[in-house]
């Protein structure tokens, strides 16, 4: 990682990225179009295809924009009434995993973010670095994978 001290290598920090973006088309691929766009009889319950959307979002908002300093085009709201063929969105996870993998190489991990953050994040101590924002698309991949998982088994009624 480039700029002051890193604890975890590029290659590290995208094993792990993968891996959550991996269980999640897997969990998709597993439940089929129908399964996948269907809500579980839980309150606020997201179906499996609007929180892989959502964190499609994700990636590509704070990796595109935020590190990477793009312009990101992002309908929040609409990643949660989103619906369709979970092989298409198996394919554009694979396109915003490999966009990201080349916003990961370009960042610089201690250095302030180069675009602003949402507002409720402009309060984080010390201002938000590269890396911090890197580390929450981590944080909101692995929570929202469980969160799949868990949305999959009460679709299957395990």
């Amino acid at each position: 990682m480039r700029g002051g001290t890193s604890v975890i290598s590029e290659a590290d920090y995208l094993f792990f990225v993968d891996r959550a973006l991996d269980g999640m088309t897997g969990v998709l691929l597993e439940l089929g179009d129908e399964l996948a766009n269907r809500k579980p009889d839980l309150p606020g319950a997201n179906t499996p295809y609007q929180i892989l959307t959502h964190c499609l979002g994700v990636v590509a908002f704070w990796g595109g924009q935020v590190v990477a300093g793009r312009e990101v085009e992002r309908d929040r709201p609409a990643e949660f009434t989103a619906a369709g063929p979970v092989a298409e969105l198996v394919e554009r996870t694979a396109a915003v995993r490999a966009r990201f993998g080349a916003d990961v190489a370009g960042a610089e991990y201690d250095q302030p973010v180069r675009r602003e953050p949402p507002p409720h994040w402009r309060t984080f101590p010390g201002g938000i670095s590269q890396g911090a924002a890197l580390q929450h698309v981590y944080e909101e991949l692995a929570q929202h994978h469980g969160q799949l998982q868990v949305t999959r088994d009460a679709l299957l009624g395990g």
